[in-house]
C-alpha cells in the first residue's frame, strides 16, 4: 500500500520549495506508460502553471486539494476568465474534475499546497497546442510573473 501521509507531503513540500520551479511531483504510478497517471503535485505560491488543456490526446484531469489553498481559473478560448473556484479544504472546496480541452491553471495562495492529480497515461508532454497562446511561456519568467499578478489582481488575491 502507498500512503499519502504528512511526512509524505512535508517531504515533497521541502523539495518544490528547493526547486527552481517552485514545484515538485511524487508519482505513485510505477511507469510513464501507466495507463492512469497518479501523483501529487506540491507547489508554493509563486509557482507558474501556464495555463492549459489536454486536448488531442483528450484526457480528464481531477485533482483533490490536500492541503494549502489555491485559485483554479477556466479561460475561454480568447484567454478571458470564465470560472474562479477557491480551493481550500478548511473551507469545504477539495477540487475538481475538468474535461479535456478546457483551458485551465492554479494560482497557489499558501505555502505548503499540496494536490493528487489523476489523468489518463501514458504520460506525454503538452505539446505546444495544448498551451495557451495568450499566456507567457514558463520561460519567460518576468511576463509570467506580471501575467499572474494580473490575474490574482482580477480575484482581489494579494
Amino acid at each position: 500500500m502507498k500512503l499519502i501521509d504528512k511526512k509524505l507531503l512535508d517531504e515533497t513540500t521541502q523539495k518544490a520549495k528547493q526547486s527552481p520551479r517552485l514545484r515538485m511531483n511524487y508519482n505513485f504510478h510505477e511507469s510513464l506508460d501507466d495507463p492512469l497517471n497518479r501523483l501529487i503535485n506540491a507547489m508554493e505560491p509563486d509557482t507558474y502553471l501556464r495555463p492549459h488543456r489536454h486536448k488531442n490526446p483528450d484526457k480528464n484531469e481531477i485533482f483533490l486539494l490536500l492541503r494549502g489553498k489555491a485559485a483554479l481559473l477556466l479561460f475561454d478560448d480568447e484567454g478571458n476568465v470564465t470560472e474562479t473556484v477557491m480551493l481550500d479544504p478548511s473551507a469545504g472546496i477539495y477540487g475538481g474534475e475538468l474535461p479535456p480541452g478546457v483551458w485551465h491553471t492554479l494560482i497557489v495562495l499558501e505555502s505548503g499546497s499540496v494536490i493528487y492529480e489523476i489523468k489518463q497515461g501514458p504520460f506525454a508532454p503538452l505539446s505546444p497546442e495544448n498551451m495557451a497562446p495568450w499566456s507567457p511561456a514558463a520561460e519567460d519568467a518576468d511576463e509570467a510573473k506580471k501575467y499572474m499578478e494580473q490575474l490574482k489582481s482580477c480575484l482581489c488575491i494579494k
